[in-house]
């Protein structure tokens, strides 16, 4: 037996695969209910895409922290405790910059609606009619509407609106005008109610309080573990092998990639023959690169707001955000006070990114290609921190075979699947009794708070059976 699964329990309630923030918060809920719980994780640490690296200089580098709506806070009050949820304050300067326009805003529905109104000159009705739209948007509604159609409806021919509605969301969770609306009017409107709020204290911190919390309620956790099979025996779940070494228990949960839990873990075979064939027409999300700049200890740079949404593409448009001839940024700006106690600086650029650009480059190429996107981000960078070149004194860049490496995700696919991956991560234990899947699925669960979220439901259909 290996040292990573020494003093295992002859058999667990559930395993939960995969330790992202829906893995963490099923497994959380799961043990509150007094089930006993195995939490196997590959990577040495846990959080998932909620990650964190050090590099020399005394840089801390969070990965893909960007922000999310206001309602975290009451998720990780309600799911967790109220230390983790105290950890969540809000991100006031918000910046777009395009040729299409430029400002700052809170961006909440208050302020957007000023914004429409004041410098876009849309009349009230329409803003208050796409507003109470997406906001009454919900799983069962009529899923043939596009976000384009959507858009079309409310403000006809503006595609500078468009801009500044859209921009954000597919940066957020990998969306296109061709989707279905639904997929935006929910994510949007979690973010319209009281704007963009990140973790003060670090990802380090916030997911190490979610470590404390798990171990206090009895979760079993086990890093360097990478599930190879979930074991079904009499058409329902019986076990999980890791590390070559079957651990029974009664029910799996999936943290992984929908597609790989399918075809990998358990196998197609196990599945009725017109599941697979729905299945096998789910769209991965896209992925995404990240470069991350240290600003060298006893250095500053003036506050320039905490996310610019930077482009330099005369319109928006989803397929451009995704290429490597890159025209659109988001740069994260962490601050000392975004860790109390510390007193450096560093930003994190992060754009949307195929996989397929960069899984079969040369490794020379590839190699040169990161450079390169290390060095094009910091002179974008300069325009809004001069000088900034010379204050940097490390940097890293991350692509979609980074994502792919470190997660396990398909294609490193940073937003899960597309929408229609939704009904068949729900429809697993109809299939398998025993097998479930959560995480960043279906577009409306991406993001920290929709995959914590996602995590819960799960929770509650792995109790329910095992309840049974």
């Amino acid at each position: 037996m290996s040292d990573q699964l020494k003093d295992l329990k002859p058999e667990y309630d559930v395993a939960v695969i995969g330790s992202g923030l829906a893995g963490l918060s099923c497994a959380n809920m799961l043990a509150r209910s007094g089930h006993s719980v195995l939490l196997l994780e590959q990577h040495h640490q846990l959080g998932g895409l909620a990650a964190w690296f050090k590099r020399k200089g005394g840089h801390i580098f969070d990965v893909s922290l960007h922000g999310f709506p206001v309602g975290m806070i009451k998720t990780c009050r309600k799911y967790w405790t109220p230390e983790i949820a105290d950890m969540i304050v809000q991100l006031k300067g918000i910046r777009f910059d395009n040729p299409q326009f430029s400002f700052t805003t809170t961006f909440d529905r208050e302020d957007f609606t000023r914004i429409l109104q004041e410098r876009f000159k849309i009349p009230q009705e329409s803003i208050e009619g796409f507003f109470n739209t997406a906001r009454d948007m919900n799983y069962y509604d009529d899923q043939t509407m596009t976000i384009r159609e959507l858009f079309e409806k409310f403000f006809p021919g503006r595609d500078d609106v468009v801009r500044l509605l859209m921009e954000p969301i597919t940066y957020a969770n990998g969306s296109t005008l061709d989707d279905p609306a639904i997929s935006y009017g929910i994510v949007f409107s979690n973010f319209m109610s009281k704007g963009v709020y990140t973790v003060q204290g670090g990802t380090d911190k916030f997911i190490g309080r979610m470590q404390d919390e798990l171990i206090r309620n009895g979760v079993d956790i086990r890093t360097r573990c990478p599930v190879e099979r979930i074991v079904i025996e009499d058409q329902k779940v019986s076990g999980v092998v890791t590390n070559g070494q079957v651990i029974k228990c009664r029910a799996a949960v999936s943290n992984g990639n929908l597609l790989s839990t399918i075809h990998k873990l358990v196998g197609d075979g196990h599945f009725s023959e017109s599941f697979i064939e729905e299945a096998r027409k789910v769209r991965l999300n896209n992925s995404s690169c990240q470069v991350y700049m240290g600003i060298r200890k006893g250095e500053k740079i003036d506050h320039v707001g905490d996310l610019l949404f930077t482009s330099v593409a005369e319109k928006f448009d989803s397929a451009m955000l995704c290429s490597r001839n890159i025209t659109s940024r988001t740069f994260s700006i962490y601050y000392p006070e975004t860790r109390p106690g510390s007193d450096m600086y560093s930003i994190v650029s992060s754009t949307n990114a195929n996989y397929e650009d960069w899984a079969n480059l040369p490794e020379e190429e590839y190699r040169t290609s990161k450079e390169e996107l290390i060095e094009s981000t910091i002179d974008a960078l300069d325009k809004y921190i001069p000088g900034v070149r010379e204050k940097i004194d490390y940097a890293e860049a991350a692509t979609p075979k980074t994502f792919q490496r470190y997660t396990l995700h398909e294609h490193g696919a940073s937003f899960g699947t597309k929408f229609e991956g939704l009904k068949i991560s729900m429809g697993l234990h109809e299939q398998i009794p025993g097998l479930f899947h959560t995480g960043s699925v279906g577009i409306i669960m991406s993001g920290w708070l929709g995959a914590a979220n996602y995590g819960v439901i799960a929770s509650n259909d792995v109790d329910k059976y095992l309840r049974s």
